[in-house]
């Protein structure tokens, strides 16, 4: 996380197992993981203005995964992230399957989740 420009910080005690919750702490998106489609067969079909990567795919090259919206929404509880960003959260195989994928926000003191194609 902190090559792209992330600050990674414990945010959840541990679990049963003894692992801890690292989540990405930065207020913004950092620039090293802007611009990015959400998956590999969404950047197959990019035509145009295609980016260098996907997020699922960066993600698993640094050993992560995305948050979950849940997941995303307790971050918030920590602080105010992506008041002019977005993030891509973990989408359901079901909306995955129509296309769509999801993305979360924070504006007017409230957490978007929204839909791209």
């Amino acid at each position: 996380m902190e090559t792209t420009g992330g600050e990674p910080d414990v945010v959840g005690a541990a679990d049963e197992g003894g692992a801890y919750l690292f989540v990405d702490c930065a207020p913004e998106s950092p620039l090293g993981r802007r611009s990015l489609c959400y998956d590999a067969e969404a950047l197959r079909s990019r035509k145009q203005n295609k980016p260098q990567n996907s997020a699922i795919d960066l993600a698993a090259a640094m050993g992560v995964s995305l948050l979950t919206e849940a997941q995303y929404r307790d971050l918030q509880q920590f602080g105010e992230f992506d008041l002019k960003t977005s993030s891509w959260v973990a989408t359901p195989l079901d909306i995955r399957k129509r296309g769509g994928a999801l993305f979360c926000d924070r504006r007017y003191g409230k957490v978007f989740v929204s839909q791209r194609r």
